[in-house]
């Protein structure tokens, strides 16, 4: 065993069986020493983001949960949501995209070995774990000050807003429109917009979110529940030129809308008529499923307009590595302020399976974020 690796730990898994069961546990699992490039962290903070739930939950009814030994928590899938989960049935899967703790065992090579006894953050998924194995070039030391807590949600958010802002740069848009804007996420795309000069159109659906946004300097903040929202929403595209939109929404008619909109808006300026609608290119790309109703459109933008999906996992893959690395490299620089984190409550394993939790946690409220802390309540 090399120093400092434990050999085994807690690792939080989901299971759905094809009865329709869901059932979480904590699972004792191996953990191996690293090999030469691989570095060993002792998990001290990982987020609960919309993208773990879909795995930790999956399509449970959240009624059901029921609590039982071990610790161990169950619930039923609705028959009708169980086709959706077919690609996972009898699988016990771990969760938890990201997170960030101290290295606690290193490989020989000597990359591996700087990071022994620092703090870093990683992703690649089984966060929610004690230990979780990495390879060295895959984490990020955090900056001096900073805390595991800093560093949890330095990957997803941060790198999901500087990869709406790089979209839009690689396909030749000039200002963006963010969905449910006032989440974590969405104040750190408009900090990065306030710091690169970008218009940023912020859509919100009450009051009290639109202030989280303008007390951090937005210009452009838009409630979609006002009767005013459609032609406020046209006045600002006009004057911002913008023609990319985010969705985290995904279903009902946001999407549609904010399409119907943008071809308004480049019609007020549009020299002569054409029954095609502008031959300006309109994008929305959703990103989120806070509604996992039907997407509808209401076809009133034209014949120059894309509906597609936008994944941080596939914008990744198609980015240059170096490139990759200077984004990341501004998330660390960035840390404690515009790519700052706040979070509700922290809790352990053990708590993250108690149901009043649960409940808690999958309510996806703005401004209600949880954090795992798996050295938190264990031995």
């Amino acid at each position: 065993m090399a120093d400092g690796n434990p050999g085994s730990g807690l690792q939080l898994r989901s299971l759905i069986k094809a009865s329709g069961e869901l059932e979480l546990s904590l699972a004792k699992v191996d953990v191996p020493d690293p090999a030469p490039d691989e570095i060993v962290v002792r998990v001290e903070g990982s987020p609960i983001n919309p993208s773990d739930l879909g795995l930790l939950l999956g399509a449970v009814d959240v009624s059901t949960l029921k609590a039982g030994a071990g610790p161990t928590l169950s619930g039923t899938v609705p028959p009708h949501l169980m086709r959706a989960m077919a690609g996972r049935l009898d699988q016990s899967m771990p969760v938890g995209n990201e997170g960030a703790g101290t290295v606690v065992a290193a490989g020989s090579d000597p990359a591996a070995q700087a990071l022994l006894g620092k703090l870093v953050a990683g992703i690649g998924g089984a966060m929610y774990a004690q230990y979780r194995t990495l390879k060295a070039a895959d984490a990020l030391p955090l900056p001096p000050g900073a805390t595991a807590a800093d560093g949890a949600s330095c990957f997803v958010n941060p790198l999901t807003a500087l990869g709406m802002v790089e979209t839009m740069k690689r396909e030749g848009h000039s200002a963006l429109v963010h969905t449910a804007a006032a989440s974590n996420l969405g104040q750190m795309l408009q900090k990065i917009c306030l710091k690169d000069g970008v218009s940023l159109i912020n859509i919100v659906r009450s009051a009290e979110q639109a202030k989280i946004l303008t007390d951090i300097g937005a210009k452009y903040v838009l409630d979609s529940t006002t009767p005013s929202f459609v032609a406020d929403l046209t006045d600002a595209l006009a004057e911002t030129g913008a023609t990319l939109a985010f969705d985290a929404i995904g279903g009902g008619k946001l999407a549609g809308q904010i399409l119907g909109a943008m071809e308004a808006a480049l019609n007020r300026t549009a020299k002569v008529y054409s029954r095609y609608g502008s031959a300006t290119h309109k994008q929305v790309y959703i990103y989120g499923g806070l509604d996992v109703g039907p997407t509808e459109l209401v076809r009133s933008f034209g014949m120059s307009w894309g509906l597609g999906g936008w994944l941080l996992t596939y914008f990744l893959m198609k980015t240059p590595p170096a490139e990759a690395q200077a984004l990341r490299q501004r998330v660390a620089d960035e840390l404690k302020t515009t790519f700052a984190s706040h979070y509700t409550a922290e809790i352990g394993l053990a708590e993250a399976l108690d149901p009043k939790v649960v409940a808690a946690y999958n309510r996806k409220t703005t401004g209600a974020k949880y954090l795992i802390n798996p050295s938190k309540g264990l031995s």
